[in-house]
């Protein structure tokens, strides 16, 4: 690139203008394309989009005015961009809340006849904006050879809870089965084009993977892929134990609880593959009615995996699951070092809370404890007798603790903090759930809640509140999870 005439940064080479503008963020860039036509050519190099993090939909935008947007980039960058990581949120982008209720996004909401109506035709537009997006994705991506990383991901719980995710619901939809069917096949043909794939991650996206898409990865991919994650309620089991076979070099893995078979299990455990390192399970309770836990892993198969795989780590989010079922999954060699139980009505027993102190004293490091109820149980036989003391215990390894949705007295708080002082980085724990002995209150001079703040504080090491924006702690499930295992996976 020659010089250009003028003064100032208009003077400078192109090549030094393209690498100052390598420091902006994503952004900024576009933004400072707007300046001028030179900067415009300069902030569309290819070298500068390399990676490209996207969230479309979500604070009272506009559908349409997100897809054009969306097109846009993906007209610029969809042929060359080498990470790509996308969120779609329908429902955030085109319907808003139906009340002002911070827990109305986990909550079902009672609507009359007109609001009915109303409310099928906002979800239905929703849908349609979806697929367009989807389409218009799937469009720009699918001859990218030089592809590296493809993370998607459709914030599409809500539309889980509404039963909108049948077939039924397409035939309502302008040319809805018509785009479905285009975009699995603009799908399989990505897979198909792309030579060095190394993290396929595909969630919630309604459909867009099917159990065939998996037999379209070209061969090269199949050698250089290292963290494979296909997650979707609509089909049976997406990765086909013969196209698991052949990703022999697989580091971390990431499905459904019920998909991840004995045979599967086997086949990671195969002396000729390359040690897994992380696996992620999600275990949806709604699920359970259809997909039974009937040829999940063993223990026996378990500890196959683990002589295969010394260095394995699991990260499992049970949603709705109740204990006998999670009694049965909480196999004792399961290398478990994070767990998050989750649930509306369903309650943990502290018998679980105790076998999970037991089994995983080694090895677990994360463990959220969420409930989204009206009441807080308590887990405790008597208020000296904590199940989460009595885990804070025995897991050496604990460094996050999360809790709402069932009483914690403020002196076992207390207790938590000193039992694993500064090791413990993260103590969440909501204002709500938090409940004080008025036997100890009689003893204890001053206001309790200063109090236990500064208890908690000393025993922690560093200064702790309670939470006091549960709707913080409250996250929406399936996105809390796609977000952590990326961490979790990423972190090896």
């Amino acid at each position: 690139m020659a010089l250009c005439g003028g003064v100032g940064a208009m003077a400078l080479p192109s090549e030094l203008i393209v690498h100052i503008f390598s420091f902006l963020s994503d952004r900024d860039k576009l933004r400072a394309s707007a300046v001028c036509s030179r900067w415009r050519e300069c902030l569309f190099y290819p070298a500068l989009w390399t990676e490209l993090k996207l969230r479309i939909g979500g604070g009272g935008c506009n559908g349409s005015e997100d897809t054009s947007k969306l097109e846009f980039l993906m007209r610029k960058f969809g042929s060359f961009v080498r990470e790509l990581q996308l969120e779609l949120a329908p429902v955030e982008g085109n319907v808003s809340p139906l009340n002002n209720d911070p827990s109305s996004a986990r909550m079902e909401q009672p609507l009359g006849p007109d609001g009915d109506q109303q409310h099928s035709e906002r979800w239905r537009d929703a849908m349609a904006t979806f697929l367009d997006q989807v389409l218009c994705v799937c469009t720009s991506i699918r001859n990218n050879r030089n592809l590296q990383k493809l993370s998607l991901y459709g914030d599409t719980f809500m539309l889980q809870q509404e039963g909108l995710l049948d077939n039924s619901i397409l035939h309502q939809i302008h040319q809805g089965d018509k785009k479905i069917n285009e975009i699995q096949q603009l799908f399989m043909e990505l897979l198909s084009n792309s030579r060095q794939l190394r993290w396929l991650s595909c969630s919630f996206m309604l459909g867009l993977v099917t159990p065939c898409s998996l037999a379209c990865l070209s061969n090269p991919s199949a050698e250089t892929l290292q963290h494979l994650s296909l997650l979707d309620h609509q089909h049976g089991p997406l990765i086909p134990p013969s196209e698991l076979d052949r990703l022999s070099n697989i580091h971390s893995l990431a499905l459904e609880f019920s998909d991840f078979t004995s045979e599967l299990c086997g086949l990671l455990a195969s002396p000729r593959r390359t040690p897994l390192h992380r696996l992620a399970l999600l275990l949806n309770g709604a699920a359970l009615e259809f997909k039974q836990l009937e040829g999940t892993p063993t223990e026996d198969d378990w500890k196959a995996l683990i002589r295969a795989s010394a260095n394995l780590r699991v990260y499992i989010m049970a949603l709705e699951v109740d204990s006998s079922e999670l009694l049965r999954v909480l196999k004792p060699s399961l290398p478990l070092e994070r767990l998050h139980l989750d649930s509306y009505g369903t309650m943990v027993s502290d018998a679980i809370l105790e076998l999970i102190a037991q089994q995983y004293n080694k090895t677990l490091t994360h463990f959220l404890l969420l409930r989204d109820g009206p009441d807080f149980p308590d887990l405790s036989v008597n208020r000296n007798e904590d199940p989460l003391v009595m885990l804070a215990w025995r897991c050496t390894q604990l460094a996050v603790l999360v809790v709402h949705g069932y009483t914690v007295w403020s002196h076992n708080l207390v207790a938590i903090s000193r039992l694993r002082g500064s090791s413990l980085r993260v103590l969440t724990v909501s204002e709500e759930s938090i409940d004080f002995d008025p036997d100890q209150s009689l003893y204890v001079e001053g206001d309790p809640v200063h109090n236990l703040v500064k208890e908690v504080s000393l025993g922690l090491g560093h200064v702790w509140h309670p939470c006091l924006d549960f709707s913080r702690v409250l996250s929406e499930p399936t996105q809390h999870f796609h977000r952590e295992l990326h961490a979790f996976c990423t972190g090896m």
